[in-house]
Parts: structure tokens; C-alpha cells; sequence
């Protein structure tokens, strides 16, 4: 875990990179280095409030990914610093950012596309900053326009100006975005939202079913689930390894489904090299082949922080 983490730290990071880095520390309970990376964050603001642009990247979502980071750090410190900048981010998503005409958020601001990678990025802020009910609409609206009901599985990218998909396939990342994502948000959605949350639990366990059923005998799967000729990816597991442990953990998965955390737990975990590198993830910077990357490590520390609560 050490290796993992400090790996991790050592990689430079774009906006969501250093969001998703500080919900793996986070969960995993190192809080003052929650509270160091939320400054890190606080230190590139632009003037609409997106949190961590480090560079013009044209995201939308992806800066929400250090809304949980910050607002925690905001409870944590009394610092009014980071209560205005987790204040000013959620106003750019309520207010400013760019959506379809049924209001679903863009991913990028230069041009009108939806992509799954947004199901992480802004709901769980969204739910845990004062908005769960736009959080569960953001939810609805991307699985409108991205799930494919006969795959079981989400599509990557519909461009909203062209009315066709940019990327139609099955990336397996940006279907752990969408498990981990939804995870997230019920863990964080009130108790008066029974039924929003019991309906968010019927579209993780569709999109895990999906997957799982094109889970290779190692553990692993293809970067796109339902092509062989694609790379095998390490990430996809880890990222469907946390959402089987914190919902079952939670009472709302079957605890049928750990059996397929542990495979897939073990065979990222056979991953992990002498450096504490999460090999063969999805790789930055451009997410085409096999290497390492931020969200791999992160992804690494939330697994084993769900595996860890739940007692595996």
C-alpha cells in the first residue's frame, strides 16, 4: 500500500487524477494528506470556480472529482479557503457548466459531448456538496444517452451536436467509472432517498452483470469488455473490485458477488510491481495502451480500503 500510494504521489496530475488521488486517501484515512493535496488543488482555480486545471484540458466534470477532497478539508481545517472553493466549484456545475438540453452535463467545454467518464467526476460531489437530487438527475441523464440495454454495458462518448457517438465502444474503464461512480453516490445520498437510492443499486448491479460476464479466466478483462483484440487492462477490477466490496459492505449488494471481488482483487494485486506501479491499467496520458497511471494507483487504495472495512 505504501509503494502504491507514494507511486501514486510521485506522477504528475491533471485535474481529475489529483480528485480521484485524494478519494483513495480519503477512504483509506490518511487525512492530512487529504488536506495537503485539497491545497494542491486550491492552487489552480480558474475563475469559475473548476477546482485543479493544471492545464487547459476543456474539462467540465473532471474538475469536480476534487470537490469531496476539498470539502473535507474545509470540515477538517475550519479554513473558509476551502469552503469557498468547494462552494464556488459546485456553483460552476448548478450554474455555468455547458449541458444538453435535458440538462445533462457536458465532459468538455469546446464541444457538445457526454462521456461516461462524467458519472464519477460530478454526481458524488454533487450528492455529498448539498445537491443529491441533481446528483441522481446527472446519474439519469447520462445513462439515457450511454447505456445499451442489450450489451448491459455503457457506451464511451455521444457528441450531442452531431446526435451520434463519438466512441460508441464498451471501454472497460469508463464502465468502472460509471460502477464506481453510482457506488459513491449512494453511499453519500440521504435516507429520505430510499427509492432513488434502491434504483441507482439496480443500475450498478446491471452494469456489473455486464461486465462480469465478460471477466476473463484471469481475473482481468479487455480495455473494451466485449473485444478480444483489445489490450487486457488491469484497472476495470479494481474499480468493480471496490464497488462489490462497498456494496456488499453496505447491504445492498449479494454477498454472492465477493467471490468475483477476490478474483479480480488477486489478479490486480499480481500487478503490482517492485515500485508499488499498478501495471497494464489503462495508461496515461492518452488511455490507448497498457501502462500506469494515477487512476490505477487510486483505484488500487480504494479497493483495498473497501476490502479492508469490509473485513477481506
Amino acid at each position: 500500500m505504501e509503494k502504491v500510494k507514494w507511486s501514486m504521489l510521485a506522477m504528475q496530475r491533471e485535474a481529475w487524477e489529483q480528485g480521484v488521488a485524494m478519494q483513495s486517501l480519503l477512504e483509506w484515512g490518511d487525512r492530512d494528506m487529504v488536506v495537503r493535496m485539497a491545497r494542491g488543488a486550491m492552487l489552480r482555480v480558474y475563475e469559475d470556480g473548476r477546482l485543479g486545471m493544471v492545464s487547459d484540458n476543456h474539462g467540465v466534470t473532471d474538475p469536480a472529482a476534487n470537490g469531496e477532497g476539498v470539502l473535507f478539508a474545509a470540515k477538517a481545517t475550519g479554513d473558509p479557503h476551502f469552503k469557498n472553493g468547494a462552494d464556488h466549484m459546485l456553483e460552476y456545475l448548478l450554474k455555468k457548466a455547458p449541458r444538453t438540453v435535458d440538462g445533462t452535463l457536458h465532459h468538455i467545454d469546446h464541444k457538445p459531448q457526454v462521456w461516461i467518464d462524467s458519472m464519477y467526476m460530478a454526481p458524488p460531489f454533487l450528492a455529498v456538496a448539498g445537491a443529491p437530487a441533481e446528483a441522481v438527475k446527472q446519474i439519469q441523464g447520462f445513462r439515457r444517452i450511454l447505456w445499451n440495454k442489450p450489451a448491459g454495458l455503457f457506451s464511451h462518448i455521444w457528441d450531442d451536436g452531431t446526435k451520434t457517438f463519438e466512441r460508441k465502444a464498451f471501454w472497460g474503464v469508463g464502465n468502472g467509472w460509471a460502477a464506481a461512480g453510482m457506488t459513491r453516490v449512494i453511499r453519500a445520498l440521504p435516507e429520505s432517498m430510499k427509492g432513488e437510492k434502491k434504483r441507482l443499486v439496480g443500475y450498478v448491479r446491471e452494469v456489473l452483470d455486464g461486465c462480469l460476464k465478460r471477466r476473463r479466466p484471469d481475473g482481468l478483462f479487455h480495455d473494451v469488455v466485449d473485444d478480444p483484440k483489445s489490450f487486457v487492462e488491469t484497472n476495470l477490477s479494481q474499480m468493480l473490485s471496490y464497488t462489490i466490496f462497498r456494496g456488499v459492505k453496505g447491504g445492498w449488494l449479494p454477498k454472492s458477488y465477493i467471490q468475483e471481488a477476490e478474483i479480480m482483487r488477486r489478479a490486480a494485486t499480481s500487478k503490482v510491481d517492485e515500485l508499488g506501479y499498478v501495471r497494464d491499467v489503462c495508461g496515461s496520458p492518452t488511455f490507448e495502451r497498457p501502462g500506469v497511471a494515477t487512476e490505477g494507483q487510486a483505484f488500487f487504495i480504494l479497493m483495498e480500503a473497501a476490502a479492508r472495512d469490509y473485513g477481506a
